[in-house]
């Protein structure tokens, strides 16, 4: 390796590895700010919180990495440049493409390991980090219960004044409201002295175990007219039990949709054999449902009577119905219209259904192509950073920071609507996981055609010439005309 290309690695190097540690934690930073109503005051020891925090960690590199790349090579190249290192280069016969092939090698290997990165320890980390919630949950039981503040836990709000004992398991003075299923606010009130939570770690239940206390409910219906009644009813308890699923105490995670889905926790062979029984199913699925459409139309008994109709051989009727007399043929209409009343219902009711499994699909395809698209995106940031620093000729932390925020925040922003609309099956996944890099694609060769040809960004001669045109003959016209 020559001096130049070792001097130019170094400084890169040095620059990159900065701005990661600092940009990372900044995000450790933002994710205990989303983690930090779960995680304070619930007697967690410093141990479980770093281990909770490690296996968070993984999953912001895809942001970090990209951002890190970009936001180096645009300072790099913008200090060289600025401090005229790039006039010397060029003076001695070293272009931007040749002091840019060390760092292109380097970057390249980094993608690399990205990738690696992305299919091999993200996944891993991500199983950790929900199974670590899992546990924490059925060892401590009482985090997903906070003092003196109503909690919500599937369809119960739960408020205790105090919690006590070795896992805060213990409890005074609860207060639940369950919510109605009519939609009509709080139906039942249970209001006890003291209760216990017990949990088991072969149990996916978490269960509240009341002690001293009154019951209420309102006795709900149906009925419009029987609702001013306002009938209830209210018993006493010396001993009450409630059974909770885990399943919502585990998602404490902003983003419930990765936590529903398993598509992280799964590297690319594993997203390719789940994504072949995906879908192998909802064909299945849906050819049965087709199936049974059609044998629902098919297999109608008629309630016109056989003897009814006389036996024409050999023709065709267009009016089929004048066979029939007026009561038979209402009851036909009937019939007809009940049919495609219970087809219409049917096909509403699984529409939901087929729609959560394409995107549950849709999603398994993105997280496949995401892995990839981490990979490109730190070559995509290094040939927009590097042209880029090269032309604005400006290091530092001040414009440097303003054009890959900007950049970024494209990036990004696209990346996360692409996404999106994948998700809802308005593209397809290919397109919407890589419709950022399909977009600053060209600026990345743009940039790099004119920062190795020495155009700048902008030409503003280009602009400003025609206006200088303009001014020159409105000038001379002008002075004809005086004389």
């Amino acid at each position: 390796m020559k001096i130049l290309d070792r001097y130019i690695l170094t400084s890169f190097l040095t620059t990159f590895t900065t701005v990661f540690v600092i940009l990372f934690f900044i995000f450790i930073l933002q994710g205990i700010w989303l983690f930090i109503a779960d995680l304070a005051g619930k007697d967690l020891d410093t141990f479980l919180i770093i281990k909770f925090l490690l296996f968070y960690a993984p999953k912001i590199v895809p942001l970090v990495l990209p951002l890190s790349v970009l936001l180096a090579s645009i300072m790099t190249f913008g200090n060289f440049a600025e401090n005229y290192e790039f006039a010397a280069m060029k003076s001695s016969g070293i272009s931007l493409g040749r002091a840019m092939q060390s760092l292109i090698v380097f970057i390249i290997l980094l993608s690399i390991t990205a990738f690696f990165f992305a299919n091999n320890i993200i996944p891993k980390a991500e199983y950790e980090f929900v199974n670590l919630r899992k546990t924490i949950v059925q060892q401590k039981p009482s985090m997903a219960i906070t003092e003196g503040q109503f909690n919500k836990v599937g369809d119960y709000n739960i408020k205790v004044d105090k919690k006590y004992g070795d896992n805060g398991n213990l409890l005074d003075n609860v207060t639940i409201h369950k919510i109605s299923k009519l939609g009509t606010g709080v139906s039942t009130v249970i209001k006890s002295d003291r209760g216990e939570l017990m949990s088991s770690e072969k149990s996916n239940f978490l269960q509240m175990v009341l002690f001293d206390g009154y019951y209420y409910e309102n006795l709900e219906t149906r009925n419009p007219n029987d609702r001013n009644k306002q009938l209830f009813a209210k018993s006493s308890f010396k001993k009450y039990i409630i059974n909770f699923d885990l399943a919502p105490l585990e998602n404490m995670d902003t983003d419930e949709d990765k936590i529903a889905n398993t598509n992280t926790m799964l590297n690319i062979h594993e997203l390719r054999y789940t994504l072949d029984s995906l879908e192998k199913n909802r064909k299945k699925e849906v050819l049965s449902f087709t199936d049974n459409i059609h044998q629902k139309q098919t297999v109608v008994n008629s309630p016109v009577k056989k003897e009814t109709a006389p036996r024409v051989k050999d023709t065709l009727k267009k009016d089929i119905l004048s066979f029939l007399t007026d009561q038979e043929k209402a009851a036909v209409f009937e019939l007809a219209k009940s049919n495609i009343t219970n087809t219409k219902y049917s096909i509403e009711g699984s529409r939901s259904e087929f729609e959560g499994k394409s995107k549950n699909i849709n999603n398994h395809w993105l997280a496949l192509y995401e892995k990839f698209v981490i990979a490109y995106g730190c070559l995509l940031m290094f040939f927009i950073g590097a042209p880029l620093g090269a032309i604005i000729r400006k290091g530092g932390l001040g414009l440097p920071i303003v054009f890959a925020m900007l950049i970024f925040i494209i990036f990004h922003f696209i990346n996360v609507f692409g996404k999106k609309i994948a998700q809802e099956d308005g593209l397809p996944p290919f397109m919407g996981a890589w419709m950022s890099s399909f977009v600053l694609t060209p600026l990345a060769l743009l940039l790099t055609y004119r920062a190795t040809n020495d155009i700048g960004l902008i030409n503003m001669d280009n602009f400003l010439q025609p206006i200088y045109k303009y001014i020159s003959k409105v000038f001379v016209s002008t002075k004809n005309k005086e004389e």
